[in-house]
Formats: C-alpha cells, structure tokens, sequence
C-alpha cells in the first residue's frame, strides 16, 4: 500500500513547562483510509518531516516507474524478453564456382553446380536489455560436395584440355552474426534497426581426371579462409494476438578490402504460432545471395551461392 501525504494542520498542546506545537498529517491510502501522524515541530522534527515527504515522494515515484515498465513490457505483445529459434532452411541452390592456383597449372573455369538442394542448420537468439534495444545472434551453415563430369575444358599445365572430365567439388560455408537492435513502435507493432558484425568461413576444393592420348591428367586446387565485416539489419515486428505474430527481416554484409572480399544478402519473412506461453513452431521463407571473390599467394577462388528456400523453427520465448 502507497500513501500520499494530505494538508497538515499546527496544534498547540499547553502544559506546566512549555509549549510544544505538533503537525498532524493525514495519509491517504489508495483505498481512501486515512492515517493521521503528528510530529513535533521543532527544528530536527521540520528536518524529520521533510526528510519523509521528500522519500516517500521518492519511493511513490520508483513505484509508480517500476509498475509503468512491468506493465508495459506485459502488454507487449510483439517483442519477448529473451527469444530461441532452433531448426533448419531448406534451401534450393544454385552454386556458381571457379577455382585456380597462382601458377596456373589448374583452372576449373565457370563450374556450375545446377540446382540442387540441402538443409542447412539455423540457429537464433535475441534478448532485451531495455524495452526496445538489445542484441541478435545468428548463425547458420552450408556444405556441399559434389562428382560430376565436365562437359568442357579445363586447364592444366598451363594448357588448356577438351575431355569429359571426372570432377569432384566441395564447397563449405559458416556464417555468424551478432548486431545491437534499436525497436521503434507499440505493443502490437514495431520496426528496427540493427549495426553489428557478421564472421563468415569459405572452404572450396576442385579436382578434375581425365585421360589425354592414354595418359591420366589430373589437377587439383583448394582455398579456405574467414574474415569479419560490418553489418545493416533491418526488421518489422507484428502481433495479431498474444499467440499469433509474423515478421519481416533484411541484411546485408559487404566487405571491401582483404583476401577474401564480397557481399552477402538475406531477406526472410514469417509467422510465428504459440500455443503455449513459452514454447512455440515458427515458418520462414528465405532468400540469400551470397557472392565471395578469395585471393591468396597460391590460390584465387570465386563462388556466387543463391540459396532459396522454407525453415521451421522451434520457438522458445521468455
């Protein structure tokens, strides 16, 4: 129970000795009770008064801030506390790849994987540290190997082949992100925007055999290397009900200077189910474009990933 302090009234007792004078303040609780209190006044008892209307104005205010917070972060229908997703993207891709060493004794030349698909695993967090800002985390990865036969040719020794060649690709990539989110908006609806950094691993290999005037030929080349670049999020956030909300995120990754260069885009867009408090199924529509030139002493790589595809999550919310 609060109380507010209420119009104080001065009453003098008379006795033998002296005068003394007292303040009678009556207290008015939220039901409308009063609670009449005296103190004396004198000069430590106009300090003690003071002292009491100034920390309880005090404490009825960190009450009141508290009560307006805790409230608005229950009425908040879109943005949770601490938020999970775990699950997987079935992407279709289409991998574009061109792989060769520094002495140019192998070139795989434009190698195109056609289309072809897998499940990537998908890993999410985000938390609040505040009711609109905090901090996401993604993650999610790729491997791909693959034989086929070349239907061109390829280089090798510094010449340049015509053969069906046997060739095999594997192809790995790991991408992590972590950005600060800024949320604008109410209870049902909000749009944000994130500032981070994204880390992201390359693994290509090439090798292609093929018989030339009854002699083997074969070359082979690998590239793998990781590098950091600065991050763009945007998001919109929409709760139809507490049980029922949908979304919409874009990024982007772009790196400019060092051995391994390019740009990575995704856009996603889903709904999100649950019908208990915490626990929840998520469904996502993704679309990534993903385009990487590697170069180093002994290896040069390009590879030009578009991914394309649905996930299911499972949700987790706190």
């Amino acid at each position: 129970m609060s109380w507010l302090p209420s119009r104080a009234r001065s009453t003098k007792w008379q006795s033998t000795d002296n005068v003394l004078t007292t303040h009678s303040y009556a207290l008015i609780g939220q039901s409308g009770e009063q609670l009449a209190v005296g103190l004396p006044s004198t000069p430590e008892g106009n300090i003690m008064i003071h002292r009491s209307i100034v920390f309880a104005s005090m404490a009825i205010l960190a009450s009141v801030h508290a009560n307006a917070n805790a409230q608005r972060r229950q009425d908040s229908q879109v943005l949770d506390r601490f938020s999970v997703w775990i699950g997987g993207y079935r992407s279709d891709n289409d991998v574009e790849l061109n792989v060769a060493d520094s002495s140019g004794s192998f070139r795989s030349g434009d190698v195109n994987l056609s289309r072809f698909e897998s499940t990537l695993p998908r890993v999410r967090a985000e938390f609040l540290f505040g009711d609109y800002q905090g901090l996401a985390f993604d993650y999610y990865g790729f491997d791909h190997s693959r034989d086929f036969v070349l239907d061109r040719s390829f280089g090798y020794g510094g010449q340049n082949f015509s053969a069906n060649a046997l060739a095999h690709s594997k192809l790995a990539l790991d991408v992590g992100n972590v950005a600060y989110r800024r949320w604008i908006g109410d209870e049902t609806t909000v749009f944000g925007i994130g500032l981070g950094v994204s880390y992201y691993q390359i693994d290509i290999s090439a090798q292609a055999e093929a018989t030339i005037n009854g002699e083997p030929v074969n070359g082979k080349a690998a590239y793998k290397d990781h590098a950091f670049a600065p991050l763009l999020q945007l998001g919109w956030r929409h709760a139809f009900s507490n049980q029922f909300r949908t979304y919409l995120d874009v990024s982007g990754i772009r790196k400019w200077k060092g051995p391994l260069q390019g740009h990575i885009l995704n856009a996603s867009l889903g709904v999100e189910w649950f019908p208990w408090q915490n626990v929840g199924i998520g469904a996502e529509y993704s679309a990534n474009r993903i385009k990487l030139n590697a170069d180093r002493e002994r290896y040069s790589a390009d590879a030009d990933f578009k991914l394309r595809g649905p996930s299911a999550y499972l949700r987790l919310r706190f």
